[in-house]
Order: structure tokens, then sequence, then C-alpha cells
């Protein structure tokens, strides 16, 4: 496994060439297009097969899967493509594994909305463990405030994912409500309600946890919100289920804010049977431009979250998308687009950028003129991920969760299946 960065001149065929891999896996593992510009200063990864294997008539990715004495999930992480082909081709290579030692075995879950492209899901599906659909909300008589989950909890499951139902306290607007929490939470009453009528959905439905994110709860909750982790806790657990809470990416216990002073990470920690830490938005829509998650500031909340919470119940959050900036930055003024990785790369090509890298915050970004006004675009790649997943590695995490699989992101895919086995527990 190596990483290319892309220098002036290069295309695809003569990267492929210099390495002695197949134009067809270099665009695949990338997320390219075959007549696609390459980008000075962008990344591509670059794996080795190691056993292959040349469709027959007849064949099917069970039967070959079978015969190579791996699972059809692993067939499909190691081709991609498969998940929406029409069937195999007599003729083309599949490749049975790479030349990358597994690291380990890890779970990962990926966040997602109902209205998630399939295409994009399915692309996403042979690597989760988890897939948690967003959002569940309630009302102050107890109900649920359902979403359309059916048609991504079946899907889920033809490919071994176990859907997992997240709980919050966002509203209609968008937000999350400090004051709906609140009140759930310092009413028992209605908290066992609202659980009973989780309980009875997640039978119904075929979930198999919970996932708690509730964010912006008011500092003078903080007790009662661990409360109702721990009700949820013993309600959920006889039926089976599992409970994950969200944590606000805190790096003491004492750090201030309204994101943050709730999160009692030991508590928290204790009541939880996983923990899932949201690492990310230090670059953030109305903020200055900076990475949405630098490996320094992301290692500051590891090595709290270590010293209060066991590390096999942590769960590393991972963002799947970037921000472009117009220049110059005006505090209160200045709002950033949410991107997709794939799309900075686009962006960049367009415009004829060269993508540099911030070896400190090991994260790419690249600046551009449109229209008379600058701008930058910090977002990640290969390389940005690949630090996340030494990092989880280095303090032997149970795994990692995206946030979120809304867009398509091929290398990260890619490396993920290459350097790890990707636990399925359905």
């Amino acid at each position: 496994m190596e990483i290319h960065i892309v220098a002036p001149g290069e295309t695809i065929f003569s990267i492929a060439a210099k390495y002695g891999i197949s134009p067809a896996r270099l665009i695949s593992d990338n997320g390219l297009r075959p007549s696609q510009d390459l980008v000075v200063g962008q990344a591509l990864l670059i794996l080795y097969p190691s056993r292959v294997y040349t469709v027959r008539q007849g064949d099917t990715v069970n039967s070959v899967a079978a015969a190579a004495g791996i699972t059809p999930i692993e067939l499909l992480q190691n081709n991609p493509y498969l998940v929406d082909a029409q069937g195999l081709t007599a003729g083309e290579t599949l490749v049975i594994s790479f030349a990358v030692p597994k690291r380990r075995e890890v779970y990962i879950t990926g966040y997602a909305y109902p209205f998630i492209n399939r295409t994009v899901l399915l692309r996403a599906l042979p690597f989760l463990t988890y897939l948690t659909i967003f959002s569940y909300g309630f009302t102050l008589d107890g109900e649920l405030i359902g979403i359309d989950d059916s048609p991504l909890i079946s899907l889920a499951y033809k490919f071994g994912v176990a859907p997992v139902m997240l709980l919050s306290s966002i509203t209609e607007n968008g937000n999350f409500s400090t004051e709906k929490a609140s009140v759930l939470f310092n009413d028992i009453e209605l908290q066992n309600k609202v659980l009973d009528n989780i309980v009875a959905t997640m039978i119904e439905k075929g979930y198999v946890g919970l996932d708690i994110d509730f964010e912006f709860v008011a500092p003078e909750d903080r007790e009662a919100f661990i409360g109702f982790v721990e009700n949820a806790v013993a309600k959920l657990s006889p039926y089976g289920f599992f409970v994950n809470t969200d944590l606000a990416p805190k790096s003491s216990a004492t750090q201030a804010g309204l994101l943050y002073e709730a999160h009692d990470y030991a508590a928290l920690g204790a009541a939880s049977d996983t923990l899932f830490l949201m690492t990310y938005e230090w670059g953030y829509t109305y903020g200055p431009p900076m990475a949405v998650a630098p490996i320094n500031r992301v290692r500051e909340v590891v090595e709290y979250a270590v010293s209060e919470i066991p590390n096999d119940k942590l769960i590393l959050g991972i963002p799947n998308y970037g921000y472009d900036w117009p220049l110059p930055y005006v505090k209160g003024s200045t709002a950033a687009r949410s991107i997709g990785n794939e799309e900075a790369i686009d962006i960049a090509s367009g415009y004829g950028a060269e993508i540099l890298f911030d070896e400190r915050a090991k994260a790419p970004y690249f600046y551009y003129t449109d229209g008379g006004i600058s701008h930058v675009v910090w977002f990640e790649d290969v390389r940005s991920i690949l630090a996340k997943f030494n990092l989880m590695d280095e303090f032997a995490l149970r795994g990692a969760g995206y946030w979120n699989i809304m867009r398509p992101f091929a290398q990260n895919y890619a490396l993920l299946g290459a350097m790890y086995d990707i636990v399925k527990v359905v």
C-alpha cells in the first residue's frame, strides 16, 4: 500500500503504469472517472492485489467468494463496484485480497438520513458494522416522532449491517432543543413512556441498539442527563439492545461551554455500552477557515477520553465532508458551504488549483478564485483518514464512526477495507 501525490503532467494511466496496477483499480479505489484530469497535490491510494480471480461463465459473487475462502461481503469490499453491478462478466478480474496485512478487527458505524442516495449507501454498507439512522424525536406526551426508516433497515440487513435507532432533541427547524431535552431528563414519567415506545419500535423494526444524541444540554441538567442514559440502559438491556451515547469533543473535565459542560465523560462512560466521540467541527460553517478535524485537536480529545472511559467502549468520530469558505473571513458574517470530499477534488480540478497539505493538522486544503472572490477549501483525503486510523489504533479504540455517509468517499472505504477486518454482528 502506498499513497501517491500527483505531480504536474501525471495521468491516471501514467500513475497506474508506475505502480504496476490496472487503471481500473486506481479509478475504483479513488472514486475517479476514467476521463478525469488529476489535480496537482491530489493524494491517491495505491493498493496492490495479492490474489486475483478471473471470472468464468456462470460465476456469482457467492460462488467466487466460497471458492476463494472469503465471505461475499469481503469480495464486495475488495471490488466495490459489484454492489450495484448486474452480475459478473466472464473474463473480468476480481481482487480476492490485497498485499496489506490486516491490523485488527474494528467496529464501524455510519450515520445516515433516510433520504440518502441509494448508490452512495450501497457503496458504504459492505464496510459498516452498524447503520445509525438519523433521527427519531419525541413529543412532550411521550410519543415518538418517526422517520421513514424501513427501506434503510431492510437494505442494511442484506449486507450484514445492524441498524441502530437514534433519539435526539432535534426540532422541526433542525436545531437541538436545550429546553425540550431538559423536560425529558427531569420527568421520569415522560422518560419511561418515551423509552417504552422506543423498545416497542426497536422490536417491531429490527433495530439492535439506541444512539442517544443530545447536544447543547443545559449545565444544570448534567446529572439528569446521566440519569436518563442509565434509565435507557435499564429499559433496553433486558431485550438485548445496547445504548451508545454521543459525546461532545472535550479535552478536559472543566471545559466550558453549552456544548460541553453537561457531557460528563466518566459518568456517561460508566452508564453507556459504547460512546461516540464527535471529533470534528473545529472548522465549521460560521467559524474561521481550518481543518474540520485537525489531528492534533482530535488527539487531545482521545487522550482525555481514555483517561475517563475504557478504550474498548470508544468510537472515533470521522467527518465525511469539508467546507468551502469565501475570503476574507469576517467573523459573524462569513458562512462556509459544506461539500463532499470527492466534490472538493472536482472543485480544485475545475479551477486549476493545487492541493496543499497541513502537516500539523494532517489535512488537505487549497485556494481558488471564482468571479473575483477568493476561496479556501479544507477537506479530508486518504492521508487525513490514515492519520485518524493510526490514532484509533494507537489507543486501541473500539472502532470508528462516520458523520456521515451521505456523500461518496471511495478512497476512504478502500483504505478501511484493506487495513481492517470489519466486524459484522448480524
